[in-house]
């Protein structure tokens, strides 16, 4: 894919020294981090490498990459190392997914305690999942799955949802034989929407009795039990959005599928179209109109707010594993389905070659003969700067 006109790095530059200063209120040492790795990211200050041509001989510097998982430059080499480590465990079945939302009245108070409502979302998505899949009444079922958390809509507003992808079947609870759902049906909506709200709230006042919670500018009288007994009630008003998309086809699919939801940041840079006037102009998918693509323009200093939104804690881990794909069952219980499922012990055969990620692919292909770029010498950022094409220079 060909590089972008237009980075979220050039706007970080372009707003300069006034964003910073106007932001100082809401800026946190994190969101400086994000924005020194993004600014620094494929530039000299990171250091390089000196590749060669494996065929022709050819040379290049390349300048190394931030590896911050906020950088919309460096997640695609992530998705990949991240999906053929995950090869293996795909089934060979049809696969499901199912978005869990957080209703709006919680954002502000999601805002103030990232971790510990990102966390509690996770598990009460997981603990839905699993509960309702166990249920003779449904599937009867022991499930695996993993979820992804995004924070975003495509507006770059606040929108924290879990995406779980999941095997349209399971274990049955002896463990003897793979049960599977039946065609373009997983799990009844409204149920799991009833018990995540049950979940989620119930786990809401745990946090509040332990006092792990923070409250902040409007939020402040939430300290007050009475008051936050007051925000849990409301929050029963309305059913809470949980989506189902009907099973899509088996591993090759999903092994493709998966790329587009593991490793997404707020926004893409290919998604950017122009900056102006002091002005960000973007793309986005109007997902209530037939996901009709739409032109959006903010402000420069709104956008970078936007973006910085989406900054998660240190250390938070964003994409986890449950049922028989959670680490510590995967070993024993993966192969008992694919067993069970009277398929080999590689699922290798599931997946067509054009998706397999074979050891020793190059990732980099020279630009004259398009043989594989092999890695010759690490270079730090002085050495970098020293072997670089000198600058341009201007006559006076």
């Amino acid at each position: 894919m060909s590089r972008p006109p237009l980075e979220v790095a050039d706007i970080i530059r372009v707003a300069g020294d006034s964003f910073f200063d106007s932001s100082r209120n809401w800026l946190t040492w994190l969101h400086l981090k994000v924005i020194n790795a993004i600014l620094r990211c494929r530039t000299p200050a990171q250091g390089g490498h000196l590749d060669e041509c494996s065929a022709c001989g050819h040379r290049a510097i390349s300048f190394n990459s931030c590896r911050n998982r906020h950088c919309p430059k460096c997640q695609a080499n992530a998705r990949d190392r991240w999906l053929e480590a995950r090869r293996r465990d795909l089934l060979p079945v049809r696969y499901v997914h199912v978005v869990f939302t957080l209703p709006h009245q919680l954002a502000s108070l999601a805002l103030q305690n990232k971790r510990e409502i990102y966390s509690l979302l996770f598990r009460a998505a997981a603990d839905t999942l699993l509960q309702v899949a166990r249920d003779p009444r449904h599937l009867g079922a022991e499930i695996g799955f993993f979820g992804v958390l995004h924070t975003w809509n495509q507006q770059l507003l606040h929108h924290p949802h879990v995406h779980c992808v999941v095997p349209a079947g399971g274990l049955s609870p002896d463990h003897t034989r793979w049960i599977p759902t039946p065609n373009n049906f997983f799990l009844p909506v409204k149920v799991l929407s009833r018990v995540f709200r049950g979940k989620f709230v119930a786990g809401l006042r745990v946090l509040h009795t332990a006092g792990k919670l923070g409250f902040h500018g409007q939020l402040t009288h939430l300290h007050q039990p009475g008051a936050f007994a007051a925000l849990l009630r409301s929050l029963f008003r309305s059913d809470w959005v949980v989506y189902s998309k009907r099973p899509f086809g088996g591993a090759e699919h999903a092994l493709r599928y998966l790329g587009g939801y593991t490793h997404r940041v707020a926004i893409s840079n290919h998604r950017l179209i122009s900056l102006q006037h002091g002005c960000v102009t973007f793309r986005w998918r109007d997902s209530a109109h037939k996901n009709k693509k739409r032109r959006m323009t903010l402000p420069l200093e709104e956008f970078l707010r936007r973006f910085l939104l989406h900054v998660l804690p240190r250390g938070f881990v964003r994409i986890r594993h449950f049922g028989f794909f959670a680490h510590r069952r995967r070993a024993t219980l993966l192969p008992l389905c694919r067993q069970l499922l009277a398929v080999s012990d590689e699922v290798r055969a599931s997946v067509s070659p054009h998706v397999q990620a074979v050891p020793g692919t190059h990732l980099w292909r020279c630009p004259r003969c398009g043989g594989g770029m092999i890695l010759r010498q690490a270079l730090t950022a002085a050495e970098v700067r020293l072997r670089a094409p000198p600058l341009p220079t201007t006559s006076s």
